[in-house]
């Protein structure tokens, strides 16, 4: 079985339209409230955390995955892919919080 996976270009396209969309709702601000050392931040982090724990708790090791090679490839991948996805989230959000007094996660400011 041959999974597809996108090209960086379309995944920053992705990204790029979904910022816009952003932008065109709620103002040219918007990420002010979610850049490393905010509290959207340490929510990202969070759900991240969570989405990774889920997969391994719930697909991981479901029977039925771990009968199929090519599928607990694909479920290990997205956990590791998970973690990952944390790990460089929380060493931003660390980053941009440590020395400020000023509010509980940071300014935000980078």
């Amino acid at each position: 079985m041959d999974t597809q996976t996108a090209k960086p270009f379309d995944v920053e396209k992705g990204r790029q339209r979904r910022a816009d969309e952003l932008s065109a709702e709620q103002g040219p601000d918007w990420s002010e409230p979610y850049k490393p050392g905010s509290f959207g931040c340490h929510e990202l982090l969070d759900r991240t955390a969570l989405a990774a724990n889920m997969v391994e708790e719930y697909v991981l090791s479901h029977p039925a995955c771990v009968q199929d090679r090519e599928w607990f490839a694909l479920a290990e991948q997205a956990a590791a892919a998970l973690h990952e996805l944390y790990q460089r989230i929380g060493a931003d959000h660390l980053d941009a919080t440590d020395g400020s007094t000023d509010a509980p996660y940071g300014t935000g400011a980078s």
